[in-house]
C-alpha cells in the first residue's frame, strides 16, 4: 500500500469511473492462485510524511529480457499527491504486511496481485533483502522473472476526502500505471532508497 493522502482512506472494490492515463481500473478480483486478500473495508491511517518507523513493506521486483536488455517493472503511486512527481518517486510493487500471520513472501506476492491484477509465475522467487526508507520504513523485496502488459494492469482502489476540507470523498487507484523500464532509467524513477533492490538483482543474475 503506497502512502497516498493526509485523510482516512479504506480500499474498496468499486470499479473507477474515468480512468486516466492507462486503464487502472477494480475490477472483480476473482482471485484463484493466491489467498484472498480481503477486499472488505480496510481502514488506513495514512500521511505521506508520517514516521514510519517499525513499520513493514514487501514488494516484488519483476524482471524480463528484451533485445538482449534487461528492464524491471515500476509503479507509480496513485492519487492526487503523487500525479505531478515523478523522477525518484516510483516504487517496486509492494505493501504492508498485516496482522494476519501471512509471510513476507506472501505478502509481497499478494500485494503485486493487488496492485497489478495480475498474479506471478509459480516459481521460487529470488531474495534481495531489505533496504529502509527515508521515513523509517523497512521494505523487504524479492525479484521473480515474468512479463505481462503494463497497459492492461488494474490496481485496486482507496478513497480520501479531496479536496482538503471539502467534505467530498473521491476514489483514486493505488497505483495509477505500471511501466517497463531498462536498468539506467529505472534508477532515474526509482525511490533512491530502493536503488539498491536493482544493484542487487544485477548481481543474482550475474551469480547464474
Amino acid at each position: 500500500m503506497t502512502g497516498a493522502g493526509r485523510d482516512h482512506v479504506h480500499r474498496n472494490d468499486r470499479q473507477l469511473q474515468g480512468a486516466h492515463r492507462i486503464s487502472l481500473v477494480q475490477d472483480t478480483r476473482q482471485h484463484t492462485g493466491v489467498p484472498q486478500p480481503g477486499y472488505g473495508p480496510r481502514q488506513y491511517h495514512l500521511n505521506v510524511k508520517v514516521d514510519k518507523r517499525g513499520r513493514i513493506s514487501a514488494g516484488i521486483l519483476l524482471w524480463r529480457r528484451r533485445h538482449g536488455e534487461l528492464e524491471v517493472l515500476l509503479a507509480h503511486p496513485g492519487g492526487p499527491y503523487w500525479a505531478k512527481k515523478d523522477h525518484g518517486h516510483w516504487t517496486i510493487p509492494k505493501g504492508e504486511i498485516d496482522v494476519d500471520g501471512d509471510s513476507l513472501e506472501a505478502v509481497a506476492r499478494r500485494e503485486f496481485w493487488e496492485e497489478t491484477g495480475h498474479e506471478l509465475p509459480d516459481h521460487p522467487l529470488t531474495e534481495l533483502g531489505e533496504i529502509t526508507q527515508k521515513s523509517g520504513k523497512v521494505v523487504h523485496g524479492w525479484a521473480i522473472e515474468g512479463d505481462l502488459d503494463a497497459g492492461a494492469a488494474v490496481s485496486n482502489l482507496f478513497t480520501m476526502e479531496w479536496p482538503p476540507r471539502s467534505g467530498r470523498m473521491q476514489e483514486f487507484p493505488e497505483i495509477d500505471r505500471v511501466e517497463w523500464f531498462a536498468m539506467p532509467e529505472a534508477r532515474k524513477r526509482l525511490k533512491a532508497a530502493q536503488v539498491p533492490f536493482l544493484e542487487r538483482l544485477e548481481a543474482a543474475l550475474r551469480a547464474g
